[in-house]
């Protein structure tokens, strides 16, 4: 027969959570204890199982995350920031990208459960919500991240987009740009939320922000391209651009050396995110910083929270951005 996580943990002189740590190599243990619980393995040729443990009804000490892509450098820092603050707490994470798939969203969420993992965390944006409504029902501890969206009943942590998209807006004008353009993931609660803020620093200054300077776009390589191609195209070319997403603001800045647009000398641009996108572009980007490092923690800990009591009132957890300044964007003032 076999040997269980329950022999090794017996024989060991510890806890099944203590087992379940030096397995998952998490959490905060001697390493005298990590030795001892090593060696036992060894002795008893003990091979882990989280499907087995699933099975006990104990817990997995697991958290699922379903993003929409692990290439865009934002849900990777925070992926990586999500394990570290998981990892602390004697969690171990199972990161789960959806590529902006339905089909696949459901599969992965199908496999988290079947796997029994503690709690899910989950970036991505929800078009069948049926699917998530039976977490509820199966009371499933469970928070949304960077999507604020009141269609859905759940704990949230996120960034003020609406902020967000305000401040960027508001910098441009500062600068004295009048003329400015937006690409945004209009597909996504954020990519919208961005919009409205910034169409808000706008009317602050009685400007409207005309139709065709309104480009939709997902956040990814082909989809920015593609939205360059339409700003590089207009007949009225903006002298800036917002960018929703860092990746999409990189993109532009790339395409625009294929055409002979300098920046920030003939175009402006400003991003979203703060990731490490922005540090490589040439130039530096100008961006509005999500706290990827703060939303991560608050995630963890709430959904811990959540797990000890399933019960515990709704809490919207949502964080402001700021302002980094680098070198993409000119100021036209006393030009």
């Amino acid at each position: 027969m076999k040997p269980t996580i329950y022999d090794v943990a017996e024989k060991a002189g510890v806890s099944i959570a203590t087992v379940s740590k030096v397995v998952n190599n998490s959490g905060r243990i001697s390493e005298k204890t990590r030795k001892k619980v090593t060696e036992i393995m060894r002795e008893l040729d003990y091979q882990p199982s989280s499907v087995a443990a699933a099975l006990t009804g104990k817990q997995t000490y697991t958290i699922g995350v379903l993003v929409p892509d692990i290439s865009n450098a934002f849900f990777a820092e925070v992926g990586r920031a999500l394990e570290n603050n998981a990892r602390e707490m004697g969690y171990a994470i199972m990161m789960c990208s959806t590529d902006y798939q339905i089909e696949r969203e459901k599969e992965y969420l199908d496999l988290l459960l079947k796997k029994q993992v503690d709690g899910i965390i989950i970036a991505t944006e929800q078009e069948d919500w049926k699917v998530y409504k039976n977490l509820q029902r199966k009371n499933i501890p469970h928070l949304m991240f960077s999507i604020d969206n009141l269609r859905f009943s759940s704990h949230i942590v996120t960034t003020d987009d609406v902020r967000g998209g305000y401040m960027a807006g508001r910098y441009l004008l500062d600068k004295g740009h009048t003329d400015i353009a937006i690409i945004a993931e209009l597909n996504r609660a954020s990519g919208r939320m961005r919009l409205e803020g910034f169409k808000q620093s706008l009317a602050g200054e009685g400007i409207s922000l005309k139709e065709e300077w309104t480009v939709n776009a997902m956040s990814t390589i082909d989809e920015a391209k593609i939205a360059a191609r339409k700003i590089f195209s207009l007949k009225d070319r903006p002298t800036a651009v917002f960018a929703s997403t860092d990746l999409i603001a990189a993109i532009l800045i790339n395409e625009s050396r294929k055409v002979n647009i300098r920046i920030p000398q003939d175009l402006s641009i400003v991003g979203f995110d703060n990731t490490i996108y922005a540090e490589l572009a040439d130039p530096g980007l100008t961006t509005i910083a999500q706290p990827k490092e703060e939303l991560a923690h608050y995630a963890i800990d709430q959904l811990l929270k959540l797990m000890k009591d399933p019960m515990m009132p709704q809490q919207r957890i949502m964080l402001s951005p700021m302002l980094v300044e680098r070198n993409s964007v000119r100021s036209l003032k006393n030009k």
